[in-house]
């Protein structure tokens, strides 16, 4: 195991009716004036909203409304965001949906009190320390962006999509996690959410650390609990329990706890975010393509963890790592395509892919070599997007 600093600061309020805290809450933080971030019509229509601002009005904060944001966030509405609250003296961020919204609170409040151009985080040329609070009232469980240090943007210009990590500078003061919330999602939604966080999950368990024995057993028991309690939820939408375990899940699965000690890989993620640039696919759909064809690379090229995980969380039996591999991919490619998530690029609506548009384009952002477990270069990356079709 790794020496590792773990630092969480993020206050979870979670149950039926939280909701209702939204301004007590921002309140206790020292906001006087949030800005409102939210997705589309959903959080208007069920009456989410109209409650959050009623709660903050009974906490005598103000609040300017910013609604609209789309999936695949992009850096257009970041500088509208963060020109509002400039002007209007915003001292902090309430963001009310899911990763997409949270994403863009969180790169308007990292840019509001630096005077040079946001990007210049994303872009790697300064590391992130300041930015405005922000808090959440979370509505779709899969990013996991309610508990995590991350945002993802993508830049318009060149269709650059890229992950900023900060230890602490954007992890959320407050998020406030009510099940109920989710009951109404559509299935895709639902199932490429559970995708989603199992790979957040993934992408720290596939490591070459030794002695993460912990760390090993703790990714294990959320991806089994996951496997666990999707069908139920994609059965029976209104289960309070199932949609409170895999949205719990969604949290542990991003929040760190399951890095702590390891180094860490990314480079599925990195791969599907110039899939969903390029071609606005939903992210975790995409993550359910990539995946699978990484780990086809890997049980041909360095098996012994993608085995491991075969056997411990499919129950694989067979001996060998190459076969235990094989197996553990075909049962995650089964698992996944009973939630009715794709697991090819045809399944994605991708019938011809730009596939040397898609290596380029992701080592011109990533770097010519990539990858923690399996160093990858542009004809490893190559194959795997093949493996893809």
């Amino acid at each position: 195991m790794n020496d590792f600093t773990y630092y969480t600061p993020t206050k979870y309020v979670f149950g039926r009716g939280v909701e209702s805290k939204a301004g007590e809450l921002s309140s206790s933080i020292g906001l006087k004036k949030v800005l409102l971030v939210y997705g589309g019509g959903s959080v208007v229509r069920s009456g989410l909203l109209d409650r959050v601002k009623e709660s903050l009005t009974a906490s005598n904060v103000d609040f300017l409304e910013f609604g609209g944001i789309q999936p695949n966030p992009t850096d257009d509405r970041v500088y509208e965001g963060i020109e509002i609250c400039r002007r209007e003296n915003v001292d902090g961020m309430l963001a009310v949906g899911g990763g997409s919204v949270i994403d863009t609170a969180k790169a308007i409040a990292l840019g509001v009190p630096y005077e040079g151009d946001f990007w210049d985080f994303y872009a790697g040329k300064l590391k992130a320390e300041t930015a405005l609070p922000v808090g959440v009232v979370l509505t779709i469980p899969a990013a996991g962006s309610e508990g995590s240090g991350n945002s993802v943007i993508t830049k318009l210009d060149g269709l650059h999509k890229i992950s900023l990590r900060t230890e602490s500078a954007l992890r959320p003061k407050f998020a406030l996690m009510n099940p109920e919330l989710t009951f109404t999602l559509p299935p895709y939604q639902t199932a490429s959410g559970i995708a989603d966080m199992m790979v957040h999950i993934l992408e720290r368990y596939f490591t070459n650390t030794p002695d993460v024995e912990i760390t090993d057993r703790v990714a294990e028991g959320v991806l089994k609990a996951i496997i666990e309690e999707a069908p139920k939820v994609m059965a029976n939408p209104t289960d309070y329990q199932s949609r409170a375990n895999i949205m719990w899940s969604g949290t542990l699965a991003h929040n760190g706890i399951c890095g702590t000690g390891r180094a860490e890989d990314w480079v599925s993620h990195a791969m599907e975010h110039e899939i969903s640039a390029v071609y606005g696919v939903t992210h975790g759909a995409g993550l359910a393509v990539v995946v699978p064809a990484w780990m086809t690379f890997m049980a041909r090229n360095h098996p012994f963890k993608i085995a491991q995980f075969g056997r411990r969380v499919f129950d694989v039996k067979a001996a060998d790592d190459k076969l235990a591999a094989t197996e553990g991919i075909e049962a995650l490619k089964a698992f996944w395509g009973s939630l009715g998530l794709p697991v090819t690029f045809a399944g994605l609506g991708i019938e011809a892919p730009d596939i040397d548009l898609l290596v380029s384009k992701l080592h011109e952002n990533k770097g010519e070599v990539i990858g923690g477990y399996y160093r990858l270069n542009r004809s490893d990356t190559e194959i795997i997007y093949r493996l893809m079709m």
